[in-house]
């Protein structure tokens, strides 16, 4: 009797705890389906905004319009025929300092060549004057808005990032990294411009 007893008490626990498991399971399905949309929100939200800006198609012709600090319009359209170094660098840059005389000297010494430097950086024009009075270079330079670069140029992942724009206006080459003289002078021979005087 005793293990009847016993075996009827475990048939109604075990009867009991399905029932349980069953209420709670059908309870829980409701509140797991409301939390589904709000737990897992579609990827493509998260990553949007930056797509368009990292992907975006260059036009195969930049331009580049801006001010530079001696208050001068400039122009990359009106440098063709001419092999053009627009260089993005910033004050702080270590290897954007050291590769300033190079560029200076190349702008001075080939004919055929001319540098833009753009600095990318949040600095007042006094400030850049006053820069470069110790750190002078001949070729002219222009604050750039960080928040607003020039569209046609990628923004830059690293300083110093530097492009070589062909006499017809198009990309000849694009270096992520400090440049020599050397390294430009190698890159128009390559793109079957004239090579440096030995």
């Amino acid at each position: 009797m005793m293990r009847a007893c016993m075996m009827r008490a475990c048939t109604n626990r075990v009867l009991l705890l399905c029932c349980f498991t069953l209420v709670l399971a059908g309870c829980k399905r409701p509140a797991e389906e409301a939390a589904t949309p709000a737990a897992a929100p579609p990827p493509v939200a998260t990553t949007a905004p930056k797509a368009p800006a990292e992907t975006a198609a260059r036009p195969e012709l930049p331009g580049l319009q801006v001010k530079t600090i001696d208050g001068k319009d400039y122009d990359l359209s009106t440098h063709r025929g001419q092999w053009v170094v627009v260089n993005f660098w910033a004050t702080w840059c270590g290897p954007c300092l050291k590769e300033m005389p190079e560029l200076s000297a190349l702008d001075a010494m080939r004919e055929h060549v001319e540098v833009i430097g753009l600095a990318y950086e949040e600095i007042e024009p006094a400030e850049m004057q006053a820069f470069l009075v110790k750190h002078p270079v001949v070729y002219p330079v222009a604050i750039l808005d960080v928040y607003d670069p020039p569209k046609d140029f990628a923004s830059p992942r690293g300083l110093p990032t530097t492009y070589l724009i062909a006499p017809d206006g198009k990309v000849a080459k694009h270096f992520l990294g400090p440049v020599t003289a050397n390294d430009i002078d190698t890159a128009i021979a390559n793109a079957g411009g004239p090579k440096p005087a030995a």
